[in-house]
């Protein structure tokens, strides 16, 4: 008698419960793969890590504590081997190579629907990268030295933190709003709002506020 195939075991980490339940059930539909936890942030996340050991963990980048990023680099630091890969709305020009930086496995949007979401699954299970044929193919040129990423306006230069306050500051919150959310000192986030400007050749930071709430609000995020 043949022996039943192990499921590979899956971590939903995801603040929208009806996106965790409509991931549940695509991934119900697969023989091979089967949901052994649901978070709602990464705290829950880091938790049922330690309890669920799965093979993949499948998160957002917006989370109610910290960001979808700050969850990878959170596990890398622990010495979390699970690889991560991130199913977002947010456009893969703005965050899949910083996931890649950080250490995460794929990214890929929630529109690409469900057939692609199984396969970027299966991809990173078995060990490899998934982003997509558009981002794979700029991503080749930067590496073999004929692309040129844009800089000066561009925000490819922000580090993620400064990227995820530059976001806060087009949503319009304060410094003080942004420290809370952020857990740091209203100083530190001072300075990192002199970095963000300085790096953006913005001259003030009436500048500043104003170039990332046109931003926030062009994108509709």
């Amino acid at each position: 008698m043949a022996l039943k195939k192990k499921k590979a075991k899956l971590l939903l980490v995801d603040d929208h419960p009806m996106m965790r339940q409509g991931l549940a059930l695509l991934i119900a539909n697969e023989t091979d793969l089967e949901v052994v936890g649901e978070a709602n942030d990464s705290r829950e996340a880091l938790q049922l890590v330690d309890s669920t050991k799965p093979d993949l963990v499948l998160a957002d980048i917006t989370l109610p504590d910290k960001s979808g990023l700050e969850l990878i680099k959170d596990l890398q630091a622990m010495g979390k081997a699970v690889p991560v890969l991130v199913i977002s709305m947010h456009d893969e020009s703005l965050y899949a190579e910083r996931v890649l930086r950080a250490g995460g496995r794929g990214y890929i949007m929630k529109e690409q629907g469900g057939k692609k979401i199984i396969e970027a699954i299966r991809r990173v299970l078995s060990g490899q990268i998934y982003v997509s044929e558009k981002l794979n193919a700029r991503l080749l040129e930067l590496l073999s030295g004929h692309g040129r990423e844009q800089r000066g306006s561009d925000l490819g230069n922000l580090s993620d933190r400064e990227f995820e306050i530059f976001q806060l500051i087009g949503k319009g919150s304060s410094t003080s709003e942004i420290a809370l959310h952020l857990h740091l000192s209203p100083k530190t986030v001072e300075v990192h709002r002199a970095n963000i400007k300085q790096k953006l050749a913005l001259k003030s930071g009436a500048d500043l506020v104003r170039f990332a709430i046109r931003w926030f609000e062009a994108r509709g995020t």
